[in-house]
């Protein structure tokens, strides 16, 4: 990625070894860049001080100190400075922990020329832009305004200019491809596409070819040459889901992919450049994962970089009456009815309730209200009969007694489209189910991913009314 007519940035190298000093300025020059350079940690912060530099290549194994530690000297010195980490596989650790401690991104040696370049690049335009992300990841869908909501927020904005790779962790139904949605839109990636993934939705047979593509006749049934996800999201974001669900095969041909940016369709002999950043998601806990063998250690180092927990909605306090006010309203506009917010009594129900399946139960039960009811404002006699005796048992002081009483009659559905009525009763089982898509398939007979992809069809074609 060669620098910016018009613009000069000095890019200072600091790197012990002279072989490789020599090779990384030749590249930088070629391309456009003003380079100087340094073989000793003293030397670095002496032409740091002097020349400015906002971009600092960044060697962690210097003869004469820590490279982490001449690092938080330069960004206490300069903390807007883009520090790119230089390491050995033997040193991913300490790459990790500079990346958290405020490091741009870090290449893993050896490394190709098109990726030193655009991470050098990527440094250098964000070193120029002073601006807030174009997208606050305040408008970019988040609902609540809790305490730990602001900080995950405030923490999304902070990454979101960085390559470096994302890791979100959560309890189901918590949000997480949606703070995997915020990273991509603050990010200078904005524009380009968002890529998702669900590595547990998909056989694992198929799995690979869905990720890095297949080439005409490279397997039964592969009738024409599919690009993967990862071409796909080329110059833009890949969210992998479930990313603990990928077979180990896999998750080697995925570590290479990470180390080289280069995808080889299955069948294909020549491997393809793409530039894309990884943002990935699990709902357990991956390093229990690494150590029952489910998933590679080095994969593991070299994906849980920047680390987001998407909180319980039980630890979010009031967000849940939010998120339930934000979704009736998208909801009756989607199904051209008209609801007048909560009563009081639902408000005090909802506080009350623990939200085992999270935001997504939250958004499954007000999807079930809407498309029951006609409108006004939403009594308890209208939340999904399953919900409260569920979570709360059938006695207890808060549950309504026309909450207990049987399910809606089958007049209810009578009149209405076989379509409509087939979204109805995945609504209400998912309700019933704590808005868990694999409970709620075993029930209905089908398999999680066919479900899954009724969902997404549903979500981008809403019913006519």
């Amino acid at each position: 990625m060669a620098l910016p007519r018009g613009k000069s940035v000095t890019v200072l190298l600091v790197e012990d070894a002279p072989s490789l000093q020599l090779i990384y300025k030749s590249v930088l020059t070629g391309a456009g860049h003003e380079v100087r350079t340094a073989g000793s940690a003293a030397e670095g912060m002496s032409l740091f001080q002097q020349t400015g530099a906002q971009v600092v290549l960044l060697d962690l194994d210097l003869p004469d100190r820590n490279g982490l530690d001449l690092m938080a000297e330069m960004m206490a010195l300069r903390p807007e400075t883009r520090v790119i980490i230089i390491t050995a596989n033997g040193s991913i650790n300490k790459a990790v922990e500079a990346m958290r401690a405020g490091a741009h991104e870090f290449l893993v040696k050896p490394f190709d020329e098109v990726r030193f370049l655009n991470a050098v690049g990527n440094a250098i335009e964000r070193s120029q832009s002073r601006k807030t992300p174009a997208r606050d990841v305040a408008q970019s869908g988040f609902v609540g305004s809790s305490e730990v909501m602001g900080r995950i927020q405030a923490k999304i904005n902070s990454v979101a200019h960085s390559m470096a790779t994302v890791f979100i962790t959560g309890e189901s139904g918590t949000g997480k491809e949606l703070c995997a949605l915020a990273v991509h839109a603050t990010s200078p990636r904005a524009k380009g596409p968002f890529i998702a993934l669900n590595c547990g939705a998909i056989p694992h047979d198929l799995l690979e070819s869905e990720v890095f593509g297949h080439v005409k006749g490279s397997f039964t049934g592969a009738i024409s040459d599919k690009p993967g996800a990862a071409a796909a999201a080329d110059g833009g974001t890949l969210f992998l889901d479930e990313i603990c669900e990928m077979a180990p095969a896999l998750q080697t041909k995925l570590l290479r992919f990470l180390q080289t940016s280069t995808v080889l369709p299955v069948g294909a002999t020549r491997p393809i450049k793409v530039n894309v950043r990884i943002v990935c998601a699990t709902n357990r806990d991956p390093l229990d994962a690494v150590r029952r063998g489910q998933f590679r250690e080095d994969l593991y180092y070299r994906l849980f970089v920047v680390p987001i927990h998407m909180p319980p909605l039980r630890d979010r306090g009031d967000d849940v009456i939010e998120i339930a006010g934000t979704a009736l309203h998208r909801f009756a506009e989607e199904e051209g009815r008209r609801f007048d917010g909560l009563s009081d009594e639902v408000v005090d129900l909802f506080r009350r309730l623990p939200w085992p399946g999270n935001v997504r139960q939250v958004l499954n039960v007000i999807r079930n209200v809407v498309v029951l009811n006609e409108g006004g404002v939403v009594t308890p006699d209208m939340l999904p009969e399953d919900m409260v005796r569920q979570t709360l048992g059938p006695a207890h002081p808060a549950t309504p007694a026309a909450m207990v009483e049987a399910e809606p009659q089958l007049d209810s559905l009578l009149g209405r489209p076989l379509a409509e009525v087939e979204r109805i009763i995945v609504a209400a089982t998912l309700a019933r189910y704590g808005g868990s898509v694999p409970k709620a398939a075993r029930v209905l007979d089908l398999s999680p991913s066919t479900l899954y992809r009724k969902l997404e069809a549903w979500a981008k074609d809403p019913p006519v009314r």
